[in-house]
């Protein structure tokens, strides 16, 4: 156990779903203060897993962390290169950063994108590897249409057409964290699986 083996301090991957979910749909910025409602609307059981998890770990600390800080780092979404280290990201600040400690961290790089505004950076960077990425938007009927019959389109349907507002402002001013830009990450998420080949061309 890391408090038992003497570690100053345990860095916790949680997500954005611990923050933003269970709300009625509205323009608040989403902070590191904010606690997803767990009997709220919309909220997935993968959603109450994972705000769960974190809210765990923090009660943990405070009842039986003894000098173990905590820190929590909340990924609205995940990218660069797959399946090892990010040259860019070697000295990860919230590890060393003694204001870190006991701190939670919501990371975005700014407003949401979309899959179709995604498969449009990928088409436009990285030619022939990118053939088979669609192009088209499933119009909001047909996935209403889907859900009726396909459980994995159900969790989404409450969502079509809005977009949460997360806020990056603590991590930029606290640890002086600078996201790479949208685009650079997901052609750099890409290429790193086209040489892996985990992706068919």
């Amino acid at each position: 156990m890391a408090r038992d083996g003497g570690v100053k301090r345990v860095v916790l991957t949680s997500a954005f779903h611990a923050v933003a979910y269970g709300y009625a749909h509205t323009d608040h910025e989403f902070t590191e203060d904010d606690w997803t409602v767990l009997d709220g609307p919309g909220v997935t059981p993968s959603t109450k897993r994972k705000t769960l998890a974190e809210r765990a770990v923090w009660d943990f600390i405070a009842a039986e962390g003894g000098a173990t800080e905590l820190a929590t780092i909340l990924p609205v979404a995940v990218m660069g290169p797959a399946m090892g280290v990010d040259p860019d990201r070697r000295r990860p600040l919230h590890t060393f950063t003694p204001v870190a400690a006991g701190q939670r961290f919501l990371v975005s790089s700014g407003p949401a994108i979309s899959l179709k505004q995604i498969g449009a950076v990928l088409k436009g960077n990285l030619g022939d590897a990118a053939q088979r990425v669609p192009s088209r938007s499933i119009p909001d009927i047909a996935v209403r249409i889907a859900s009726v019959f396909l459980k994995e389109f159900r969790s989404v349907v409450p969502d079509l057409g809005f977009a949460r507002k997360p806020s990056s402002e603590k991590a930029r001013r606290v640890l002086g964290w600078q996201p790479r830009k949208p685009e650079e990450a997901i052609i750099a998420t890409a290429e790193s699986l086209v040489r892996k080949q985990l992706v068919k061309a």
